[in-house]
């Protein structure tokens, strides 16, 4: 996973205080309001600061981060890497109000001076957890929790303690971040319920081995029935324990069956609420309560509210609320320069050769079939000491060496000239993991049973040529498959197979396409 190989990187980066962007000691006169302290209203800052804006976060906790400090435990992500990273956004001179919830959208419109500004992002998340309205819920509400409300307040350490025997209702990364905190926090017999198997799950694989290895117990195909309250207290909850069918789609319940419990965290979900937003500022919302919001310029119905991360189309991830920073930062640029915030810079690609001899490329091709290196961990008996102890240690220098020779190589590609082929079979002699064919034309279906190796994934579309010259047959290759090993381009006797790389060059907020994919991946492997 490359990401584990961007930790070392990070780890070991030094002194970059340099190479960071810098704001300009002089304002443009434009003001922006950013709501929420999240990775995507970050991002907007961090892009509309060296082009002099000034830029004001308004934020309701004490500290910034959004859910990355709240909903993501400090054993998954120290505090000190998010106050390093958040910093070197916020030392650009951002203004950032912590403890100050926005009561009122029109204030950021109607106020004077510097209570007005001249566009907003809103990046508050998906902040409310959604609830299960079951049979017992008000009698026991002490001890059922919602999930993100409840790693907030263990963020914030307004909890330090849990009962010993914890249900976890759902499956996805949050659940899983649940019962590992619930394991820290005195938790003994903790189970993650699910509706379906495993297959189904939401969480991470990873996520859900580092659960299973720390104790937790993951219970399929049981659907919530009711909570359990005698005397006043919850003791446990009743579950339907479930057959499907083939596709997973009908149920029939086998049994009915009761779990004690202590406490009950409910990680089924999240939605977004805007109780601030006035309804009559022109912000149309739809039917389900979301903004409606332009997926290219973020901006909504109405001109200078802009939307981004969760806040906009709901639960995805960090990754997702930093592109669109990116994107938002752009318009509002746009926007406040008087520019349609439409007429954006467009990203662009290029497709170069690599090869610069008879069998000789410009990029280290061999092909390595080594595992992936297993991430160090700290043993059981130390992670559960504190809530704090980092779990994931990193790479060691050794194991990082072996990662990256792992390398496939996605930015170089494979490109097929179909007039240039003599089918000669070359290419799929050569193949070590039989990923090309050369076939008749037919329908899909048929045509992927005569494939040199199983298609396991059907979802992914196979490259497919025009016909050949000889024969009129067509070469296919399935990219799920390749290993950008580049000998089908060696072995090719007439340049018809070439190994090219693909340069992405991506646009920012006041500069054109200047940040490539390729350089990104170059970064990551040195």
């Amino acid at each position: 996973m490359l990401f584990r190989s961007k930790r070392v990187a990070a780890d070991l980066k030094g002194d970059i205080a340099h190479l960071l962007p810098k704001a300009p000691k002089e304002s443009n006169g434009k003001r922006v309001a950013l709501i929420g302290a999240g990775p995507a209203s970050l991002t907007v800052a961090n892009d509309l600061r060296p082009l002099g804006y000034e830029v004001t976060i308004f934020e309701k906790q004490g500290k910034p981060g959004g859910l990355m400090r709240t909903n993501i435990p400090s054993f998954r992500l120290p505090e000190q890497v998010l106050a390093d990273e958040t910093s070197a956004i916020l030392d650009m001179g951002v203004d950032i109000r912590y403890n100050s919830p926005v009561g009122s959208l029109r204030s950021l419109f109607e106020g004077d001076g510097k209570d007005r500004y001249d566009a907003v992002f809103i990046g508050t998340g998906a902040p409310r957890g959604k609830d299960l309205e079951l049979p017992g819920r008000a009698e026991a509400a002490a001890r059922i929790h919602i999930g993100i409300d409840w790693l907030e307040s263990v963020a914030f350490d307004h909890i330090n303690s849990i009962g010993e025997r914890v249900l976890i209702i759902g499956v996805g990364n949050t659940a899983m971040d649940c019962c590992r905190t619930s394991r820290r926090l005195g938790g003994k017999d903790i189970k993650v319920m699910a509706r379906r198997s495993r297959g189904y799950f939401k969480a991470s694989p990873w996520e859900l081995d580092d659960a299973e290895e720390e104790g937790i117990h993951i219970v399929v195909n049981h659907a919530p029935k009711r909570f359990v309250v005698e005397n006043g207290k919850l003791t446990g909850m009743e579950f339907e324990r479930l057959e499907w069918d083939a596709e997973a789609k009908k149920s029939r319940v086998i049994e009915t069956i009761f779990l004690p419990a202590d406490d009950v965290i409910l990680a089924i979900g999240q939605e977004n609420a805007f109780p601030w937003i006035e309804r009559d500022l022109g912000i149309e919302f739809d039917k389900w309560g979301m903004p409606v919001v332009n997926e290219t310029t973020f901006q909504s119905t109405r001109p200078g509210v802009f939307f981004g991360g969760d806040a906009a189309w709901g639960p995805k991830n960090i990754i997702w609320a930093v592109a669109h920073g990116h994107g938002a930062a752009i318009s509002i640029h746009n926007h406040c320069q008087g520019v349609p915030v439409e007429d954006r810079p467009e990203q662009h690609s290029s497709l170069i050769s690599q090869k610069m001899g008879i069998s000789e490329w410009s990029y280290h091709n061999d092909y390595n079939p080594a595992t992936r290196q297993k991430m160090q961990h700290v043993d059981l008996t130390e992670r559960f000491r504190k809530l704090n102890v980092e779990v994931e240690l990193g790479y060691a220098p050794e194991q990082v060496a072996r990662e990256v020779q792992r390398c496939l190589n996605c930015d170089i590609e494979t490109a097929f000239t179909p007039k240039l082929c003599i089918e000669c079979d070359a290419c799929i002699d050569v193949c070590p993991v039989q990923c090309l064919t050369i076939t008749r034309d037919g329908p899909e279906e048929e045509v992927r049973l005569r494939l040199s190796a199983p298609a396991v994934n059907p979802e992914q579309a196979l490259y497919t040529s025009a016909p050949l010259p000889q024969t009129a047959r067509l070469m296919l290759k399935d990219e799920d498959v390749c290993v950008h090993c580049g000998l089908c381009a060696e072995r090719c006797p007439t340049a018809a197979w070439d190994m090219q790389k693909f340069d992405l060059l991506i646009p920012y907020a006041g500069a054109s396409c200047t940040t490539s994919y390729a350089s990104q991946l170059e970064t990551a492997r040195t």
